[in-house]
């Protein structure tokens, strides 16, 4: 492999690219627009787009795409080349500022929650400056926003952009109160951590439910699963490794800053996390992450596993989402420094998180509500679906103090002996980690873990950008008119944490005890996404979104409608998967090795001599009445499925999937994975969780 610093960033535009190809007084219009969060100058549009395209073609590109991401979790691209041709027939190689700045791909084709009808076809792609544009499978892609002919956003970039537009105004409102008024901009920043499975393509290829589906929905569980906690951290296999080594590779030229890989909890389970950075491009980067995962796997003779839970069982993948806030200038806004209960702003910022949460609980959890997620969440590896904040011993007793107004001493980091002289001192951390809290506070920043593996982290981002947004935003209109800002910023942050102390918790997320704390508490336990995302019609949530410009009424309302879609189509995709494995695959499975068993039982009894067979009728017994189940339950599926396209409210049909079929799709689960354990291998028409999880 070539040096690491040569490769990255190799096939981006990036501002040393530009500093060397543009006209300086271009590349100084087009930086300090980018800084500014200004407009771009329609007069630099050419220039840029030329420089653009001959530096693509030098990377072997042929074609441009708007680069954009719709509501569907993954990107979309729309390639057009570069020639244009000339009057006697030859062809030149063009690509106009125009074509940078704007595209049409057809937006009554893409998720619009109504927005957008059949005939009504008009949507726009925009160019986005400030992420940088690149070349990937011989393509120059231009990140971009997407938006219907009326203006209303159709993507996850355009809320994103606007929630840090909102953040950044509120944020600098409280930091000039400070007097910090050297700092022009606050960018929040994001790590997303993510987790995948590996699987062996063959073997993929002859399951239909991960086909269709991206999970298992039958499948017993191994002799060997996780217990034995030897796959986490441990040695990643030689074809583990080799994925491993081109994948960083082509995501380092892509400027995706991969840091960190290990294997997971979980058998075939692994991890990848980057260096945080700016949150657009963090969202930017996790889509490239997860389609380059994808497509590397495949070249491997691998198939990368995003599904939140694809295997019962065992462990489930999230996207662990670090936020902090960072101003131009290099201040994180949420370290605490070396006296925390000194550091106002510090506690002030840390007041307006708290109060966000504790307020917009519902917000938080649908974020990151989906089908996938609703398998995991709460399964003793992922937090609960009740919303809380995890702060720590130390930082608890500090709240504790300001809400007594009581002295605090501060807890310094300390160094700690492992006990043997040759291993040198350690230094210890003020506070533990809780890995089963939903929002837990890390030292610097806030650690999201409830986000789904599959789910696109700008839905999260827009949520937390947004509540943090109007917390400042009270905040602020209460101390620019304060006559005695120190005094009254104390109070604020001692009622605050007052106020909203019932949403930390410092202790077991997964144990049943908390569930019922947490509803003494009044605290929200949306378990599922048909009953979460209803919350987000909230008049006050509406009025909440309309105040920062982040949507628009109509905008929450198609997004409202497109989650609910989404749940229900993903539901019915399911129950016809499973429908089709069990009537053609699984039934003639049990009844052939029936039929075997019968065959054995009347063989026995021709012998001439007396031979005991019954082991063979009581097998052939017990899996005839589970067939005769499997059978009449697949009726029972099939029915209700064809009760659920009856149903017109796409609220009550979430409902309806989620109470009425998802329940008989377990009992079919249930008695299949029964029987995938009697019937011997031979006949059994899938792949086990034998040969999926432990055979790479």
């Amino acid at each position: 492999m070539k040096d690491i610093k040569e490769i990255f960033g190799s096939c981006v535009f990036g501002d040393e690219v530009m500093k060397e190809r543009l006209p300086e007084d271009i590349y100084l219009s087009l930086k300090t627009a980018i800084e500014k969060r200004e407009g771009i100058d329609h007069s630099i549009a050419d220039t840029v787009a030329d420089a653009m395209k001959e530096w693509a073609i030098e990377k072997g590109a042929t074609h441009f795409t708007h680069w954009f991401q719709p509501m569907t979790d993954i990107t979309a691209e729309k390639h057009d080349s570069f020639i244009t041709a000339n009057k006697d027939g030859t062809v030149i190689l063009e690509f106009s500022g125009k074509e940078l700045i704007k595209g049409e791909p057809d937006a009554s084709s893409f998720p619009s929650g109504g927005l957008r009808a059949t005939f009504e076809a008009r949507g726009y792609t925009a160019w986005d400056p400030s992420s940088y544009a690149f070349v990937k499978d011989d393509t120059l892609c231009i990140p971009t926003a997407f938006c219907s002919y009326g203006g209303e956003a159709l993507d996850q970039k355009t809320p994103l952009l606007r929630s840090m537009d909102a953040i950044n105004k509120q944020a600098l409102r409280i930091v000039k109160l400070f007097g910090m008024n050297d700092v022009k901009h606050i960018d929040t920043m994001v790590g997303p951590e993510q987790e995948y499975f590996l699987v062996d393509k063959e073997l993929f290829d002859k399951r239909p439910d991960l086909i269709f589906c991206g999970r298992t929905l039958i499948g017993a569980r191994p002799p060997k699963g996780q217990e034995m906690e030897d796959h986490y951290f441990g040695v990643i296999r030689p074809r583990v490794a080799a994925f491993m080594r081109d994948l960083d590779k082509k995501l380092w030229e892509l400027g995706v800053m991969a840091k960190t890989e290990h294997n997971e909890a979980a058998p075939a389970q692994h991890e990848l996390a980057p260096i945080f950075t700016n949150t657009n491009i963090a969202a930017d980067h996790n889509q490239l992450t997860m389609e380059i995962m994808k497509k590397t796997a495949e070249e491997h003779g691998l198939v990368c596993l995003l599904h939140e839970k694809p295997f019962a069982g065992v462990n489930g993948s999230g996207k662990h989402n670090n936020w902090s806030l960072c101003t131009d200038t290099g201040v994180n806004l949420l370290r605490p420094g070396k006296s925390a209960s000194s550091n106002t702003l510090f506690l002030l910022t840390l007041s307006a998180v708290i109060k966000a949460v504790d307020e917009h609980q519902d917000l938080l959890r649908i974020s990151v509500a989906s089908l996938g997620n609703d398998l995991r969440l709460g399964a003793a590896e992922a937090p609960p679906a009740i919303i809380s904040i995890y702060l720590g011993d130390e930082l608890d007793s500090l709240l504790e103090s300001i809400i007594k107004g009581e002295h605090h001493n501060d807890v310094h980091k300390t160094n700690m002996s492992v006990g043997t002289e040759i291993i040198p001192s350690i230094r210890k951390d003020n506070t533990d980690r809780n890995r089963t809290s939903p929002f837990a506070f890390t030292g610097n920043k806030f650690e999201f873990r409830m986000l789904g593996s599959a789910a696109s982290i700008s839905d999260t981002n827009v949520m937390i950008n947004t509540i943090v947004a109007e917390a400042f935003r009270e905040f602020a209109d209460k101390l620019e008119k304060s006559e005695d800002f120190e005094s009254d910023v104390k109070a604020l942050i001692r009622d605050t944490f007052s106020k909203h102390k019932r949403i930390i918790f410092n202790g077991d997320g997964y144990s049943k005890e908390w569930e019922l704390e947490a509803e003494n508490r009044g605290l929200l336990n949306l378990k599922n996404t048909a009953e979460a995302l209803p919350y987000m019609l909230k008049e006050s949530n509406i009025e909440l979104f309309s105040r920062h410009g982040v949507f628009n009424k109509t905008e929450v309302k198609c997004r409202e409608e497109i989650r609910l879609e989404n749940y229900c189509k993903t539901v019915h995709i399911e129950a016809l998967t499973l429908l089709q494995m069990i009537r053609r695959d699984v039934i003639p499975a049990i009844s052939s090795y029936t039929e075997s068993l019968c065959s054995c039982i009347i063989s026995k009894k021709k012998a001439a001599e007396k031979i005991d067979c019954s082991v063979e009728e009581a097998l052939a017994k017990k899996l005839s009445k589970q067939n005769a189940c499997l059978f009449e339950l697949a009726d029972k599926l099939d029915n209700a499925v064809n009760t659920a396209k009856e149903i017109e409210k796409i609220e009550d049909c979430a409902l309806f999937y989620h109470n009425s079929i998802i329940s008989v799709m377990n009992e079919i689960r249930d008695i299949s994975d029964k029987c995938e354990q009697e019937v011997k291998r031979e006949y059994w028409p899938y792949p086990t969780y034998d040969d999926l999880l432990f055979k790479i």
